[in-house]
């Protein structure tokens, strides 16, 4: 039950991240330690989180004045109306702003957990406890919240960060293989855009985090993974420029989920597996990088069988949809379509430097069609 921290930097504020196995249990501890002032809780939980962890971490705040709220977690339910819904149950329940909102489940329940926590009387206390992957070593960092829109994904939001975030690698054993390579993503996203020492550390070790869940090589994956997004948000916590190379990936993944609906047949992780293949295809097209690096992340992905082809997922049809939703992106300030690009292995193009008309990108779609 050992565990160790890292400490958040922002402008706004400072926090811990706990990472440990088997630390659920010692929640109220943190709380008291850094949220001493706390009676009241809403646990906002994923109702597919197993009920034993559920058990633990209710045991754990038994002594607190405690609600639970459980919800049927899928994109779909990350909206004004749900948000509104929860808000109003606070209200009722007389939630102060020293009382705590905790968010329990994936980066689904997060978002919208840490929203509700940053609307609701100007802001409440508020408790990132992840339990996925995907959570754990990019959604749970940085203090981005959101809802999505008709027009797109997290259009509508706030930057509120946790008053601490606690990461409990037992919390995993129940994930699918589907469900870590979805976190997988985000891992090697951050290897890319920051570190290749960590990117070939992942080259070496990435089944033992996808296939047999090793529980240290996890904890030093997901510790890796969150100290590259701190450092980078403590640098930019708003997202004014260096930050946004964090959405390497994301403006085609944002795309793609969008012109899916949000269905489950492409989760946040496969589509930013599969953005970031497109976006190292177009770097490499554009002669920005080189084809060795980007035979080098192939290989990466065909030995663990990531995904990588667009025609898996999409009909040529609806390449139209995904081009209308990446234009709408909240990083576009004009007609162009702004993207981050690899330069290299542990390198990006700098923000607001590349960018590409609609009929361009459709174009390049199109030929990566396949």
């Amino acid at each position: 039950m050992e565990k160790t921290k890292l400490i958040v930097n922002t402008e706004s504020k400072s926090y811990p991240i706990y990472f440990g196995n088997n630390i659920l249990g010692s929640t109220h501890k943190l709380l008291k330690a850094n949220l001493p002032n706390v009676n009241k809780i809403c646990i906002i939980s994923d109702g597919k989180v197993p009920s034993s962890l559920s058990i633990k971490l209710i045991k754990s705040l038994r002594k607190y004045d405690l609600k639970i709220y459980k919800i049927s977690v899928n994109e779909k339910i990350k909206n004004l109306k749900i948000a509104n819904n929860i808000i109003e149950w606070l209200l009722k329940n007389n939630f102060s702003r020293s009382d705590c909102v905790i968010s329990f489940g994936g980066g689904i329940v997060g978002d919208l957990s840490a929203f509700i926590a940053s609307l609701t009387k100007r802001g409440l206390k508020f408790i990132n406890i992840p339990t996925t992957l995907l959570a754990q070593s990019d959604a749970s960092v940085g203090g981005k919240t959101g809802v999505n829109s008709a027009e797109g994904k997290n259009l509508i939001g706030t930057f509120y960060q946790p008053d601490f975030v606690l990461i409990d690698i037992l919390t995993l054993n129940s994930l699918s293989r589907r469900e870590m390579i979805c976190g997988y993503g985000e891992i090697l996203k951050h290897s890319l855009i920051s570190d290749k020492k960590f990117f070939l550390w992942l080259l070496r070790n990435a089944k033992k985090i996808i296939n047999k869940k090793n529980r240290n090589i996890l904890e030093q994956a997901i510790k890796k993974s969150c100290k590259i997004k701190s450092q980078i948000v403590s640098k930019d916590e708003r997202e004014r420029n260096l930050r946004m190379i964090l959405n390497f990936g994301h403006t085609f993944a944002h795309g793609f989920e969008a012109a899916k609906s949000f269905s489950k047949k492409l989760n946040h992780g496969e589509a930013v597996l599969l953005g970031i293949s497109i976006a190292n295809e177009l770097a490499y097209d554009k002669k920005i990088l080189s084809s060795n690096d980007l035979n080098l992340i192939k290989r990466h992905y065909i030995s663990l069988n990531l995904p990588n082809k667009l025609s898996k997922f999409f009909k040529k049809k609806e390449i139209n949809k995904i081009v209308y939703f990446m234009q709408s992106d909240k990083k576009n300030f004009n007609e162009k379509i702004n993207l981050i690009l690899l330069k290299k292995i542990g390198k990006t193009t700098k923000p607001n430097t590349f960018s590409i008309d609609r009929i361009k990108l459709k174009n390049f779609l199109l030929k990566c069609y396949k």
